[in-house]
């Protein structure tokens, strides 16, 4: 029998719940599910809540009793806060953790490069925020708990799985003993040491860089702004690299590089870790600073994946379908983007919308995503921890460089993990205008915010379907547009359509803004009434026009849909 650990795990700042197993014999004998998602982190539960969202109900299975230990990922980035604003808990994030947009990179005492991420008044969120995974993962549990569609049972491990031809039998232990459950998909959500991957054979492919890195959360009082802060060959640990950031109720995270030759085990010992933080913190100017260990772990940097996510009725998701290097904040915010557009695909395909090849879309979309960022992923990896003799003379030939040159500290850049544009979507519209637009979110790309007021936004309208931004100054929309919309609903497809240029209430929109000054209008390359974007619901845009009509939407929808 399955017996997960009782103990609350330890932390200077976090307290942790010790939550009850959910056990079998308190409950009726269980009925088929439509979706069974094995593992409680980041990516399974925004896909249950996403899910829910699209009115498809389905069991959380996690074989732990509390939330994940340590700090783990502390850096989510704005696209990452619409998807979770999209979910119900972005309002939370932004309360309790430090927006922030600046990184800094050092080389012998020297400032050498200074990043500056994007921000402008259309945008909600900083590019990105700190806070500790266990408080992310605490707001999404709350949200699942809320949620009437999401069945949470702690303590469930899965421990095999059986295909059938259109069903997974899924066996999940307990404290007092296994069960089974049948489901028409399972969701592998369980983590970078996947057992379900393991049992099933799969193999990942890509590359493991060689050399371990040491993460140490730690309280100190220092006096020193919310950005990221790289140190490059520092005399203490002379050819790595340390990172730095700070996250909420006083700690800070470093995060340093191992010489060749040292085993995790030695790196861990007490007196190792205190050793390189107190020479850390002397080379930063607070020689002598008293710091307390709340956390510490050993990783190293790997950028795998599967070839394909969806095994039969396995798909899998977030770290159980690839491994990413944690430069460039690519780890969670690479699993929020995963959950989000497995579940509408997933939703669509359980409720009859669409055929069961739309999830191969799925599939090779984030695969073609992980490949995008293992491939920028393997250009950071390569200049934080040089893997040959070659990358390390050319990595130290720009550290020299950048004392005195201009033109090789952009090299510095740490490439931030940004949402992958799905420009080659089978989804994406093949008769429409994308061409013929000078601006304006493209082909595959998420949605261009717009402050409507000061505290309202565009993103805070759309999501839960296909949404269509229609520009008019008319009082209606044409009435074979509007057919082409009630035939769609009537099928079960969710579609909203927010008409933009009209001072008063559009006839058949479900929300008009005014765009008085033709911001809106500008920021999305509009220069005529009846353009239009069709947006999936992962908000990703699959069409747009210059002028549409009942003809091309259509066309537009059918190719989205596919049967």
């Amino acid at each position: 029998m399955h017996q997960p650990t009782t103990e609350a795990r330890p932390s200077i700042y976090y307290n942790y719940q010790v939550f009850k197993p959910w056990l079998p014999s308190a409950h009726a004998r269980q009925k088929r599910k439509r979706v069974v998602i094995a593992g409680s982190g980041p990516a399974g539960m925004v896909a249950a809540l996403e899910l829910a969202r699209l009115g498809v109900p389905s069991v959380i299975v996690t074989s732990e009793l509390q939330v994940s230990q340590g700090s783990r990922a502390i850096v989510f980035t704005r696209r990452s806060m619409e998807i979770l604003q999209q979910v119900g808990v972005a309002d939370q994030m932004t309360e309790n953790g430090l927006p922030w947009r600046f990184g800094n990179s050092y080389y012998r005492g020297q400032r050498v490069f200074r990043m500056e991420a994007p921000h402008d008044a259309d945008d909600r969120f900083f590019p990105m925020i700190n806070i500790q995974q266990q408080y992310m993962e605490q707001y999404l549990l709350e949200a699942c708990e809320a949620n009437p569609l999401i069945d949470f049972r702690w303590g469930n491990k899965v421990v095999k799985v059986e295909q059938g031809a259109a069903l997974a039998h899924v066996t999940i232990d307990t404290p007092e003993g296994p069960y089974t459950l049948e489901t028409d998909w399972l969701v592998a959500a369980d983590g970078g040491r996947s057992e379900i991957r393991a049992a099933m054979n799969l193999h990942m492919e890509g590359s493991s860089y060689e050399g371990f890195f040491v993460i140490a959360d730690i309280r100190v009082d220092l006096p020193l702004p919310t950005e990221r802060l790289a140190y490059f060959d520092p005399e203490w640990n002379p050819g790595n690299t340390i990172l730095m950031h700070r996250e909420p109720h006083g700690i800070w995270r470093v995060d340093y590089q191992l010489p060749p030759g040292e085993t995790p085990e030695e790196a861990l010992q007490p007196e190792s870790l205190k050793r390189r933080i107190d020479a850390q913190l002397a080379m930063i100017g607070h020689a002598g600073a008293k710091w307390e260990m709340d956390w510490n772990s050993v990783y190293s940097a790997r950028t795998l994946t599967l070839p394909d996510y969806v095994q039969g009725r396995v798909i899998f998701t977030g770290d159980a379908a690839h491994l990413l290097p944690i430069f460039g904040v690519r780890g969670a915010n690479t699993g929020f983007q995963d959950a989000q557009s497995l579940a509408w695909h997933l939703a669509f395909v359980v409720k009859g919308l669409a055929g069961e090849r739309l999830l191969a879309n799925h599939s090779a979309e984030r695969v073609g995503a992980a490949r995008e960022i293992i491939d920028e992923a393997g250009k950071s990896t390569r200049f934080m921890a040089p893997p040959s003799a070659g990358f390390r003379l050319l990595r130290d030939a720009v550290l020299s460089l950048s004392l005195s040159e201009e033109f090789v500290r952009p090299l510095y850049h740490w490439r931030t993990s940004r949402p992958h544009e799905y420009s080659g979507s089978a989804l994406n519209s093949q008769g429409d205008d994308n061409a013929l637009f000078k601006s304006g979110p493209a082909h595959g790309a998420p949605p261009q915010n717009i402050r409507l007021a000061p505290n309202d936004f565009l993103l805070d309208h759309l999501g839960g379907g296909f949404d269509l931004l229609y520009f008019t100054n008319a009082d209606a929309l044409p009435e074979p547009m509007r057919q082409v919309l009630a035939a769609t609903r009537a099928r079960g497809v969710p579609i909203r359509v927010t008409a933009i240029g009209a001072a008063a209430p559009v006839e058949g929109a479900d929300l008009t803004l005014a765009d008085l000054d033709g911001h809106f209008r500008n920021r999305y390359g509009v220069r005529a009434n009846g353009a239009a974007y069709l947006l999936r619901p992962d908000q990703h845009v699959c069409a747009r026009w210059l002028t549409l009509d009942a003809t091309r939407l259509q066309a537009a929808l059918n190719t989205a849909l596919p049967q």
